[in-house]
Order: structure tokens, then C-alpha cells, then sequence
């Protein structure tokens, strides 16, 4: 434990921004602020308590409300939810949620790395070099929370702004990694602060000369057929949805809206759609966390399952000629790094979308 943390377990209040860069001493991916616990942080997906005082109502209370300004205090006492990012000078940048308990306020911080990583130096696989030279389209980015998905689309972003000449808009609730112009222009809106909804975005967003379009999430029909309109109209366009895998993500999006309107989805989905990536992150043996990432990438076969509503077809046609398609699916990912013993056996189960396919395909081994 850094001697930081140490000094600061005999204060009555904790220095939350102290706190917050001691936190990052210990490598850790999120800390949680909850009445009648000492602040704990999150390590290779496991909760970890630190040696500090047990926090009191008031404790989190002068630490949470420290860091936001008055608008932002009415906003939380009003609906008892609050979303907002901030940077610490010298410290880092934080993705923040405050929420009410039966005894208190709580509060939760993501770290978000200053430095945006490449694609090379999180891992990626080449196509994703190829997939951002698209001119338009639909491409996502899926996962559950904290299964890198920011910081994949950052990366991504990150190689047109140091390869293209783009305007790019992203609209996020709330904007996690800043961009810095190197060859692209970037225009990011948070919602909330900067426009009412991601809705609202999109539809002035078409009149912003954009070439690319992040949306931090597709939460709804209106956010996802305004995504489509933009990709049709000559607009690359990423995007996010809380799905595990690449079949399900279509399926996800179709199922959004009312049964008549659905062909018209299908049709909208099959001529937009480039890629789905469906990301995970588990814990590799020793320490850490390493990506397993399904992509599928659109062909004419799959074109015609979408608007066919054939979707269960999809996930062969993952399988099949995969050197060309650039295909892969996440059982055969977890197969490859159970082979490298760079993930155990336990966690390949637990974090498979298709774990008896799992199973067989081990059986095999």
C-alpha cells in the first residue's frame, strides 16, 4: 500500500482527491465510496477493500459533493442519480456515478486513461485498421460494463485522428477519453451538459458536417434509427449496445422496435452494418485482464440473413472461411488463450457466451 494511503488513515475525513490518485498507484480500474464500508477499489474484477477508516454518511457526503458544482447537487438531490466526468490536474480523468442507499450516498469512479492507447498497444487484431478506413456504415462495439468498450472505440478514433482527415462528433453520457486534434477534428458533446439526449444529438448532428459519429450508447429505437439513417447517409458511425455476443446484438436491435416496423429494421440493419465486436475482459492468470473480442464482419450472406430475419444463421457463417472474412467467434478466442495458458479453465467457462460449445470444443482438445 502506498504510504499515501498510510498518512491518510489517521484523518477523520478522507481527501478524496488523494484518494483517487492513490488509488491509481495500485493499477486498479474502479473505486467505491458506500456508507459503512472503508473505500474499496477493484483489481483484475475483484473487489478489494483498502486499510482506511469505515466511511460515515457524512463521510462520502463532503467527499462526493467536493467534487461537483451546485447545478449538479440539484440534479443528484432531485433524482438521487448522477453520471458526470471530471479531471484531476496531475492526477487523471474519472468517469463518476452518484446514487442513494438505505444509508446514504454512494459513490463509484472509473479511471480513464489520459494517454489514449493504439490499436497495437491494446491488442487489437489488424482488420480493426481496416474496418476505420470505412467511409460509412454501422459499426459496434459491445460487451457488459466494464468490459473495455471505451476504450476500444477511443483507440479506434484514436488511429483516424492520427491517420485521416476527419470531422468526428461524439455524443456521450458522460465524454470519457478527450481527444487532441492531430489530423482529425473533434467536436464531443456530453449529454446532459452540452444537448438534451443522444436523440436530439443525432438529429442536429447531420447538420454539423460530420464524417464520423460516436454514440456512446444506443439506448433506445429513436437513438438506434437515427444511428442507421446516418450510417445510409454516408456517415461511419460507431456505436455501443450492453450485448455479449455479435448474433445477439442484431437480434437486440431488431427486438427494440414494434413488430411492423421491424422489416424496415432488418432492411436498414443489412445494408448499413460493417462489424460487431463483442468484447470481454478476463482475468489472466497471475494478474491482469486480457480482451476476447467475437467480430463479425457483414458479407452478402450475412446481409441476406439480416433482412431474411435468419439471424440464428449467423453465427455458422462466423465460423466458416474465417482467413478471409476476418471472422472469429469468442469460444474459438478462449480455446486459443487456454492454449497459451494465459486464462484458466474456470474463468473460460465463466465468462463464455456459449459454454457448452466450450465444452465440447476442450472435450476435443
Amino acid at each position: 500500500m502506498s504510504e499515501e494511503v498510510e498518512n491518510q488513515s489517521s484523518n477523520k475525513t478522507l481527501d478524496i482527491k488523494k484518494l483517487l490518485k492513490s488509488v491509481l498507484a495500485f493499477k486498479s480500474s474502479d473505486l467505491h465510496l458506500v456508507v459503512g464500508s472503508e473505500p474499496q477499489i477493484r483489481i483484475d474484477k475483484e473487489i478489494r477493500a483498502l486499510n482506511l477508516p469505515v466511511l460515515s454518511a457524512k463521510d462520502v457526503e463532503e467527499m462526493a459533493y467536493s467534487l461537483i458544482e451546485d447545478k449538479q447537487k440539484k440534479e443528484f438531490e432531485e433524482h438521487n442519480e448522477l453520471d458526470f466526468s471530471f479531471e484531476l490536474k496531475e492526477i487523471g480523468r474519472f468517469r463518476a456515478n452518484y446514487y442513494r442507499t438505505i444509508h446514504g450516498i454512494a459513490c463509484a469512479f472509473r479511471m480513464i486513461p489520459l494517454e489514449i492507447p493504439t490499436l497495437d498497444e491494446y491488442g487489437n487484431p489488424p482488420i480493426f485498421k481496416e474496418l476505420v478506413k470505412k467511409e460509412k456504415g454501422l459499426i459496434l462495439v459491445t460487451g457488459p460494463t466494464g468490459s473495455g468498450k471505451s476504450t476500444t472505440l477511443a483507440s479506434m478514433l484514436h488511429e483516424i485522428n492520427m491517420t485521416e482527415r476527419r470531422h468526428i462528433i461524439t455524443i456521450e453520457d458522460p465524454v470519457e477519453f478527450v481527444h487532441k486534434n492531430i489530423k482529425s477534428l473533434f467536436s464531443q458533446r456530453d449529454v446532459g451538459s452540452n444537448t438534451k439526449s443522444f436523440a436530439a444529438a443525432l438529429k442536429y448532428a447531420l447538420r454539423q458536417d460530420p464524417d464520423i459519429i460516436l454514440i456512446g450508447e444506443m439506448r433506445d429505437a429513436e437513438t438506434i434509427g437515427a444511428a442507421l439513417t446516418a450510417a445510409e447517409t454516408g456517415h461511419l458511425v460507431f456505436g455501443t449496445l450492453h450485448t455479449n455476443s455479435a448474433p445477439g446484438t442484431i437480434n437486440r436491435i431488431i427486438d427494440v422496435f414494434a413488430g411492423e416496423e421491424q422489416a424496415q429494421i432488418r432492411a436498414q440493419l443489412a445494408s448499413s452494418l460493417v462489424a460487431v465486436i463483442s468484447q470481454t475482459l478476463i482475468p489472466r492468470i497471475g494478474s491482469g485482464k486480457v480482451a476476447t473480442q467475437e467480430i463479425l464482419i457483414t458479407n452478402p450472406a450475412v446481409q441476406n440473413q439480416i433482412r431474411e430475419d435468419k439471424v440464428h444463421q449467423i453465427y455458422s457463417q462466423m465460423q466458416l472461411n474465417q482467413q478471409e472474412t476476418n471472422m472469429t467467434t469468442q469460444a474459438q478466442q478462449l480455446i486459443e488463450l487456454l492454449q497459451k495458458r494465459v486464462i484458466s479453465r474456470e474463468n473460460a467457462l465463466k465468462n463464455s457466451n456459449r459454454p457448452e460449445e466450450l465444452m465440447k470444443m476442450l472435450e476435443g482438445l
